[in-house]
């Protein structure tokens, strides 16, 4: 005990070991202390006839512009109570629930505490939320349409459904770390307008940078999980799918127009481009009940993010080369004909009924064969009242190898762009994927 003594004093002497320490400790308490945020205290559950109308109506326009419901209900749960799983490559979080519920929901919540939560990303007890919820983009929606869906949410019917824990890699669970993150990527603020667009432009900006985040998807993350910001909309990965480019690198065979998106957006097809499939269909399906002059905004918008790519023209041709195609995938081409044909072929009755040829499928000409791969494997529903193409998976019925094969002679058949490299292995990443979500 004596000789354990003396060293220890003799640690203490060195002025490394006697003024670093309390250093350290000093600054590991200041960082506690700015990750710090205060509670704010619970209010009684206000009755849904304290809220007025029009702005509980303003709200569920909010709530559907903002897919709110599309995290926030578990398969087969009630809406928005919660616990969906979310996959993120840091573990997998669940969502919570927004109904009004005392216990388990927002039904304590202030209309201060669902801003700060919404904008700086903080729990009414004052502990950090994760990302998942999109707060990059909420902190930009203006207080007003913030009180707005306040007051939709707590004019829903109570659920009690409590969140299952979340599972993510250690140390992640450790929320004070957030603040950090926080610091690196959450950039408040308003949209900025832009006085030499237009009104529907600016409305656009809003919707899309705000509560539609659609940037959340369409932008490539960092190992952090923060968006690149320098790649904005230059294409990212959601469930398990590839979301394309959505400014001048988009794949698209034929130019969006304005027109095109609104569309697209309101039916989850455009005749001259693709139909809608994996996360995009819920998406299709809250913008096909919002005010169409929300939707014709979102598309004014993305579509000048577009604009000025280098693509072929509208008056271009797709190609149609099922010689070629055979010829280098020749059992794609026998799957092709047994398993695809009847619905894609030249001549298929299912074509010409405004569903977009091969040719013109957006999946197909990126240079990521995620969605591609998910389609067949997964297969594509109708994301509006059962209108539109429908595709049956094929996971259980082709293998890997095989799906390849399908692949790789479709691009090579129906379009201009360089065979995709390491196709098996694309394909067994996918199915892994699909299968965790």
């Amino acid at each position: 005990m004596k000789a354990f003594a003396s060293r220890a004093a003799a640690l203490w002497r060195r002025p490394a070991i006697r003024y670093g320490l309390p250093f350290l400790a000093s600054a590991g308490i200041f960082a506690l202390a700015l990750t710090w945020r205060p509670a704010i205290a619970p209010i009684p559950v206000p009755p849904p006839a304290s809220f007025p109308q029009a702005q509980v109506a303003r709200g569920a326009v909010l709530a559907r512009l903002g897919d709110c419901a599309v995290c926030h209900t578990v398969e087969g749960g009630r809406p928005l109570a919660g616990s969906r799983p979310l996959a993120t490559p840091f573990g997998t979080l669940y969502s919570d629930n927004l109904t009004p519920d005392p216990d388990t929901g927002i039904g304590h919540w202030s209309a201060a505490a669902f801003r700060r939560a919404m904008k700086d990303g903080v729990s009414r007890d004052g502990s950090h939320l994760y990302p998942a919820l999109p707060y990059e983009h909420f902190t930009h929606v203006t207080d007003d349409d913030l009180d707005a869906l306040y007051a939709y949410l707590m004019t829903r019917r109570p659920v009690r459904e409590a969140a299952p824990s979340n599972r993510l890699i250690p140390p992640l669970g450790f929320r004070p770390l957030l603040a950090g993150w926080k610091m690196l990527f959450l950039r408040k603020g308003p949209v900025a307008t832009d006085p030499g667009r237009s009104a529907e432009w600016n409305r656009g900006a809003y919707l899309v940078e705000g509560l539609g985040h659609c940037g959340g998807c369409h932008t490539p993350r960092n190992l952090a999980g923060g968006e690149n910001r320098s790649r904005a909309y230059a294409g990212g990965l959601a469930e398990g799918w590839r979301a394309p480019p959505l400014d001048r690198t988009n794949p698209a065979a034929r130019a969006w127009t304005p027109d095109a998106l609104y569309t697209y957006l309101r039916t989850g097809i455009s005749p001259d481009h693709s139909a809608a499939g994996g996360p995009m269909g819920p998406v299709v399906e809250s913008l096909s009940s919002v005010p169409e002059a929300d939707v014709r905004a979102i598309a004014t918008y993305i579509a000048s993010r577009m604009a000025g790519r280098e693509s072929p023209v509208r008056s271009r041709p797709t190609p149609d080369d099922p010689a070629r195609a055979a010829g280098l995938f020749p059992q794609g081409a026998t799957l092709f004909a047994g398993a695809c044909a009847g619905c894609h072929g030249q001549g298929a009755p299912m074509l010409g009924q405004g569903r977009p040829a091969l040719g013109l499928a957006t999946n197909l000409r990126d240079e990521d064969p995620t969605s591609a791969i998910q389609a067949i494997l997964l297969g594509l529903e109708p994301p509006v009242a059962g209108r539109g193409p429908k595709m049956p998976p094929f996971a259980d019925s082709l293998t890997d190898a095989q799906i390849a094969a399908v692949l790789g002679y479709a691009r090579s058949r129906y379009t201009d762009r360089p065979a995709w490299p390491n196709l098996d292995r694309a394909v067994a990443r996918a199915r892994k994927e699909s299968a965790q979500q």
